[in-house]
């Protein structure tokens, strides 16, 4: 039998960024951000066949801006750091880079979600995509829950 594949869009980043032959995601100083460096990211997962992963396609987008239309679903905010090396909410758009360098081939982009963290891969499970039903619930004050995948459950 197959090993369960990851299912969920954050599951798949989780494991991205933690893999070590993908360079164009990874955690941040404190391992609580994820930094994306978009022109490497378009190159070594949106590209066409096999990428650095080993995955002919991961995901189904060769489309950066449905990555970032995903991780706003999914409940990521993007940050921008600040000039004194603070992390600052912002409005979507090109992050500036700051106290972070960005590639001097694209920019390079700060997300942050309360539930993806480094070290607790036990936190996936309450990263939700924000369907019409979900923000309904959400806005009562109840809770929205979903399952890990098989390989995630401890």
């Amino acid at each position: 039998p197959t090993a369960p594949r990851p299912c969920t869009f954050p599951v798949k980043l989780w494991l991205l960024v933690n893999s070590p032959r993908v360079l164009s995601v990874r955690w941040d100083a404190r391992g609580e951000g994820l930094l994306i460096d978009q022109a490497l990211f378009e190159q070594e997962l949106l590209g066409a066949g096999p990428g650095a992963a080993g995955e002919a396609e991961i995901f189904k987008t060769k489309n950066f801006g449905s990555i970032i239309r995903q991780l706003n679903l999914y409940g990521f905010h993007k940050l921008t750091v600040g000039p004194a090396g603070s992390a600052v909410g912002s409005r979507p758009g090109p992050a500036t880079p700051g106290g972070d360098t960005g590639s001097p081939d694209g920019p390079l982009h700060h997300f942050w979600n309360p539930h993806f963290r480094c070290d607790r891969p036990d936190l996936l499970v309450k990263i939700k995509r924000l369907t019409k039903a979900n923000k309904e619930k959400l806005d009562a004050g109840l809770e929205v829950t979903s399952r890990l995948p098989d390989d995630f459950q401890h």
